[in-house]
């Protein structure tokens, strides 16, 4: 069956629905909210993305216009523990993915895939400042984690699929300050945190996004970050400046926070052009903070 793909002509409002998987996740409990803000008719897949009938199952049952997944293992605390459950997460993010990638493919519809950008690290030719950041068609070069290398092997084999909008979010921050998942949350409650300029995703502001380009029936991998990098420190000044004025933090190197986890992590800025173009209306990442993140969630008078 053909896919309408890459800006064809969407449909009405009305006439959509999206069957998303990842229900209790993170990204996919937000993403079920917009849609209900938005009164796009919605429903969680029942079906696990390794199991083919079921997910079969769920698109005779739910008839989708569009499918969304945002489920897939990341780890509990973090992603360390992918490096001692290693089939475990072969079969959700390799296996899973691409099993859910076919069926829809074989019906028609357009994948939403939230993915990661966690699979590129600075680099000769990407340097750290230099504000030369990695674009779509770049080949991953982070092979530190065993999650990273999951995620890095399925991109590639979902290239192969011309139904699927593959999205890679970075360091998912919300307004939300009390998700333990929240990138701010995290470095918040650290002991001691590094200082790295990185690439990141305000989710409050690309969720919606995302939508959108589901409606535009948009495929292709995407760098899905705000344009621009933020430091770890900077982000632990404006939430000293706007929430706790109290608040400080300790600093350590990356060869001290080596010893402290299992496997390294990445680091990295990823170009956002071909995404900024699409949608000029995108805020820098530092705008996008203070907007979404800070500015609603103030506490200080100083700021």
């Amino acid at each position: 069956m053909g896919v309408a793909t890459n800006g064809s002509s969407a449909e009405p409002a009305t006439a959509l629905k999206f069957l998303i998987y990842g229900r209790t996740g993170w990204i996919g409990g937000l993403l079920g909210k917009l849609c209900a803000e938005r009164g796009i008719p919605f429903v969680y897949g029942a079906g696990r993305l390794e199991n083919r009938a079921q997910l079969e199952a769920d698109i005779v049952e739910v008839a989708p216009t569009h499918v969304f997944n945002a489920a897939g293992v990341t780890g509990r605390p973090n992603v360390d523990w992918c490096e001692t459950h290693r089939v475990e997460t072969i079969r959700a993010n390799v296996c899973g993915t691409l099993t859910l990638a076919d069926v829809c493919r074989g019906r028609g519809l357009v994948l939403i895939n939230y993915a990661t950008g966690c699979i590129f690290e600075y680099d000769a030719g990407h340097q750290l400042g230099s504000g030369v950041g990695f674009k779509e068609e770049d080949t991953p070069n982070f092979v530190g984690s065993f999650y990273s290398k999951t995620k890095a092997m399925v991109e590639e084999l979902l290239k192969n699929y011309d139904n699927v909008c593959t999205l890679r979010v970075r360091m998912p921050i919300s307004s939300d300050l009390s998700n333990p998942r929240n990138f701010i949350t995290k470095i918040t409650r650290y002991d001691r945190v590094v200082d790295i300029p990185n690439s990141m995703t305000i989710l409050d502001e690309l969720l919606p996004i995302s939508i959108e380009m589901a409606k535009r029936n948009l495929t292709g991998i995407w760098n899905f970050t705000n344009p621009g990098v933020v430091s770890h420190n900077e982000i632990l000044e404006m939430y000293r400046d706007y929430i706790d004025p109290n608040f400080s933090w300790k600093n350590f190197t990356l060869e001290e926070q080596c010893k402290v986890i299992v496997a390294p992590r990445s680091n990295n800025e990823l170009d956002c052009n071909k995404l900024k173009t699409e949608f000029p209306e995108l805020l820098s990442i530092k705008e996008s903070l203070i907007k979404y993140v800070f500015k609603p969630n103030q506490k200080t008078s100083s700021a």
